[in-house]
C-alpha cells in the first residue's frame, strides 16, 4: 500500500480575501473544493491511505470529507496547534502513518494544480533507491522559485533558492512541490518546533550524503497561491487541460452546477462555473471566471477571469476584470473594477462608485 501526506494547514493569504471563510485548499474549482481533485488524483493513481495535515481553519476538513470512504480512500486528519512549517507538519503527523521503515510515503503540497504521473515518481523512487524524490518541473522564468539542478542520473546535486542574477541560474528545474519520502527519513525531522522541507530537510540531507533523486515531468503544473492562478487552474480544469476524474460533468467552455439559473441569452466561455444556487441574468457575459454557491450576476454584466464569491452580487452593466469579489460582497450596477481590484468580503459598492476610462 501506498500511503500519502496532504499539507493543507496554509493560511492563503495571498488569496485573501477568497480564503476569509475558507481554508485555500477547500475553495471550489471546478465546481467542487479544490482538495477533492487532489485526493481523487492520488486514488487513481493507487494511493488508499492519506493523512491531512490541517491547520488554518481545520475544523472544516472532516466535516466534508468525513472519512474518505465516499473518495475510495482512509482519511485522517492532524491539526499543528502552532505553524510548523512544510518540513515540521510532515513529522507531526508521522505517528499516523502505516509504512515500514524502507517503504515509500508521498508528500503534496495542498495547492499545486498538476499532472503529474505519481505513480511514475512513486516507480522512479524504488528503481533509483533513493531516501527522498523529488517532483521537478521547468520553468521559463525560474527566479521566483528554488532551483533543483541534478546530474546525468537525475540525482539532486544542490538546492538554490530563488536566484536573482544571470549566473546563479544554472538550471531551469524547480521543485514542483511533490515527494516520495523513504519512511525513516521522516523520523529525522526534528519535532516540536517550525521546520522548512525546502530550506532546511532537503540541504541538509544532500550535506549528509543522503541520496535525494529529481524526476523531470514537465505535465501540466500550476501553483495556486495567487488569485489570478486559482481562477486559471479552475478554469484549466473545465476546459480539460488539467486532468482530474474529480471535474463534476465534461469538459468544455463551461461548467453549470444543476442547481444554478442561467439566463438563455447570456454568454458563458473559457472553462467559466457557475456554481451552486447562483444565477445568471439576461444578456451577461462570463469568461473564464468563477461563480461561487449563490452568487448572483446581474444583466448586462461582463465578467473576466474574475473569481465571485459566495453569496456576492455584481451589479447590471457592471464590468469586472482580473478581479475577486469577497464572499458576501454587494457591487451595485454600472461599476467598472479591473485588473488586480479584491473586493473585501460583505463589502458594499454603490451604484457607479468606481469607473476606469478608455485610455486607462
Amino acid at each position: 500500500m501506498t500511503e500519502a501526506i496532504l499539507l493543507v494547514g496554509g493560511k492563503g493569504t495571498r488569496l485573501r480575501p477568497l480564503t476569509v471563510n475558507t481554508p485555500k485548499p477547500m475553495v471550489p474549482a471546478a465546481g467542487v473544493p479544490f482538495l477533492t481533485h487532489q485526493l481523487a488524483r492520488a486514488r487513481a493513481a493507487g494511493v488508499e491511505h492519506i493523512v491531512l495535515a490541517t491547520s488554518y481553519l481545520a475544523e472544516v476538513f472532516e466535516p466534508h470529507f468525513g472519512d474518505g470512504s465516499a473518495l475510495g480512500l482512509s482519511l485522517e486528519y492532524v491539526t499543528e496547534e502552532e505553524p510548523l512549517g512544510t518540513g515540521g507538519a510532515i513529522r507531526n503527523v508521522a505517528s499516523r502513518l502505516h509504512s515500514g521503515p524502507d517503504e515509500p510515503v508521498l508528500i503534496f503540497n495542498g495547492d499545486i494544480l498538476t499532472g503529474l504521473d505519481i505513480q511514475a515518481l512513486v516507480a522512479t523512487h524504488s528503481s533509483s533507491g533513493a531516501d527522498v524524490s523529488l517532483h521537478l518541473t521547468r520553468v521559463e522564468d525560474p527566479r521566483a522559485f528554488g532551483l533543483v539542478p541534478t546530474d546525468a542520473t537525475g540525482r539532486v546535486t544542490a538546492f538554490l533558492e530563488k536566484p536573482q542574477t544571470p549566473e546563479e541560474i544554472v538550471t531551469d528545474q524547480i521543485n514542483a512541490g511533490a515527494y516520495v519520502f523513504r519512511r525513516s527519513v521522516i523520523d529525522t525531522i526534528p519535532t516540536g518546533r517550525p521546520v522548512s522541507v525546502e530550506r532546511e530537510t532537503f540541504p541538509e540531507l544532500l550535506s549528509s550524503g543522503a541520496h535525494l533523486q529529481g524526476m523531470v515531468d514537465s505535465t501540466y503544473w500550476l501553483d495556486l497561491g495567487t488569485p489570478q492562478a486559482f481562477v486559471r487552474g479552475s478554469a484549466d480544469l473545465v476546459l480539460g487541460r488539467a486532468p482530474s476524474p474529480a471535474v463534476p460533468g465534461r469538459c468544455g467552455d463551461r461548467l453549470v452546477l444543476p442547481s444554478a439559473r442561467v439566463a438563455p441569452d447570456a454568454k458563458l466561455t473559457g472553462g467559466t462555473v457557475v456554481g451552486a444556487d447562483a444565477v445568471v441574468g439576461e444578456g451577461a457575459r462570463v469568461s473564464g471566471s468563477t461563480l461561487l454557491a449563490g452568487a448572483v450576476v446581474e444583466p448586462g454584466a461582463v465578467i473576466t477571469d474574475s473569481l465571485i464569491g459566495a453569496g456576492a452580487r455584481i451589479g447590471a452593466r457592471t464590468v469586472v476584470s482580473g478581479a475577486v469579489i469577497g464572499d458576501g460582497a454587494q457591487v451595485g450596477p454600472d461599476n467598472e473594477l479591473r485588473e488586480g481590484v479584491r473586493i473585501w468580503c460583505n463589502a458594499t459598492l454603490p451604484a457607479g462608485a468606481v469607473r476606469f476610462s478608455s485610455d486607462q
